[in-house]
């Protein structure tokens, strides 16, 4: 990078990464922020130790004057008018997990999937260290690697969550790449599920012939994968029993490689909720065993991992009730796998910012699984309409009333007056957090906070 003039969009986590690593691999770098100074003060205090330069408040197209390079952070779509601009005058783009999967001296897992692909990594990560490997977890998952890349040795582990926003620019994919499952999701952001499924095609477009492609076997489209790598497939199934890979049989966990049938666990030792969860376990056995792990660190992580942050977290047990923090689920078919994953009558917190994605099926399991709805944010409205047109369309359900409010804390409020003893609370949006939050993250937090706050019976 050494003398080179690098364009860096966007100063959130992975801008900030990205800059302090151009930096001191000599690059001229000037970073570009829609925001103004005020709103990055500290992201620019975290760079002061560097000569970077700052084009702040817009995007404007002289910053492609005299660039070699223009790299992207996340947040920023491709038909954004700098970009358009980027590539009419062939100026290559790029961002972190490309320039870092094009250094990293450890061979890279890299794991995508419209859902499950952080619990996915973080157990592999598990996986990996229970076995008493160096590893290192990072990309989508929240530590852009960049950032480690000086301390990562040959020996070690790299697993890395890829989202379709990154892979979509790539040109190189990971040595094990990972595709869980493939379905509408983003479709605000690619504008077609073709553009989406492009994206997620990437992870495995650019492998070889001695890398490994994983894919869930049960979902068509990424199981269709396997015809478009030249990459050896991998497959995972909670129903079917693959000639190679991970699957689940007769109550328990099992892994195939190299024509041998080993036991990871017993379904019911799983500690995570959910048959989705089973899928993500299976996926990370069969990711783990290619990399050195027996199946006693997979059994291990799988009966002791207690879950990823945000994502079906049990915050709290309150008056017989339990509230449980889902704020991961974006779209509506994450909603549908989190209301699989309860027996109990459940309260469910629905909305934020659609994606463009379809309610129907979240209506009629909505309708089946919940006993209330209370709906908040932008989404709120249209997600109540569809819920009430299929319950009015619909035989017997579960379902006793429906809250329409606007905050997130009213919706608390709500659940705290209708919830009952043996009663499930579920944070399960549906939708993004921008109508009122940074990210999900900032919106779990702030459900918690409102969860913890309440005081017990008596106090």
């Amino acid at each position: 990078m050494d003398g080179r003039r690098v364009v860096v969009l966007g100063l959130a986590r992975q801008g900030v990464a990205l800059a302090r690593f151009l930096a001191r691999a000599g690059a001229e770098v000037v970073v570009s922020d829609l925001r103004d100074e005020s709103a990055l003060a500290e992201q620019m205090a975290a760079l002061d130790d560097l000569p970077i330069r700052y084009v702040l408040g817009g995007h404007p197209k002289r910053l492609l004057d005299g660039a070699d390079l223009l790299c992207l952070s996340g947040g920023v779509p491709l038909d954004a008018p700098i970009v358009v601009a980027a590539r009419a005058r062939s100026i290559p783009l790029s961002n972190d997990a490309q320039l870092f999967l094009e250094r990293c001296p450890a061979p890279v897992i890299g794991i995508t999937g419209s859902a499950g692909k952080t619990t996915t990594t973080a157990l592999v990560g598990e996986m990996c260290r229970a076995a008493g490997f160096t590893t290192w977890v990072g990309g989508n998952i929240g530590n852009p690697l960049i950032a480690d890349l000086e301390r990562i040795g040959p020996d070690d582990r790299v697993v890395m969550e890829l989202s379709s926003f990154q892979l979509e620019i790539m040109t190189i994919s990971p040595h094990i790449a990972a595709v869980l499952n493939i379905t509408p999701n983003h479709l605000d952001r690619h504008k077609t599920m073709e553009n989406y499924i492009a994206a997620k095609r990437n992870i495995v477009a650019h492998q070889g012939e001695q890398d490994y492609a994983v894919l869930g076997f049960d979902d068509a489209r990424a199981r269709a994968l396997a015809l478009e790598t030249p990459a050896r497939p991998i497959f995972f199934s909670g129903g079917a029993e693959v000639d190679e890979g991970a699957y689940k049989t007769d109550g328990e966990l099992a892994l195939r490689r190299a024509g041998r049938h080993e036991i990871i666990c017993k379904v019911k030792e799983i500690r995570l909720r959910g048959f989705h969860n089973i899928l993500n376990v299976l996926a990370a056995s069969a990711i783990a065993g290619l990399v050195g792990v027996g199946v006693e660190a997979m059994g291990e992580v799988a009966r002791t991992f207690a879950g990823v942050e945000h994502r079906l977290e049990l915050v709290r047990e309150r008056r017989g009730v339990r509230w449980y923090d889902d704020s991961i689920a974006t779209a509506p078919e994450r909603v549908v796998a989190a209301l699989r994953s309860f027996d109990e009558p459940i309260v469910l917190l629905a909305g934020g910012r659609d994606k463009d994605l379809p309610w129907e099926p979240f209506a009629a399991e909505a309708v089946s699984r919940v006993r209330h709805l209370v709906t908040f944010g932008e989404a709120g409205g249209m997600i109540a309409r569809v819920v009430r047109g299929r319950l009015n369309g619909a035989g017997e359900g579960t379902l006793e009333g429906i809250t329409e409010v606007e905050t997130l804390e009213e919706a608390v409020e709500t659940a705290e007056r209708v919830a009952r003893p043996g009663d499930v609370v579920l944070l399960s949006p549906g939708g993004t957090s921008f109508d009122a939050f940074r990210d999900f993250a900032a919106r779990g937090d702030r459900f918690k906070e409102l969860v913890r706050e309440a005081p017990e019976e008596g106090v």
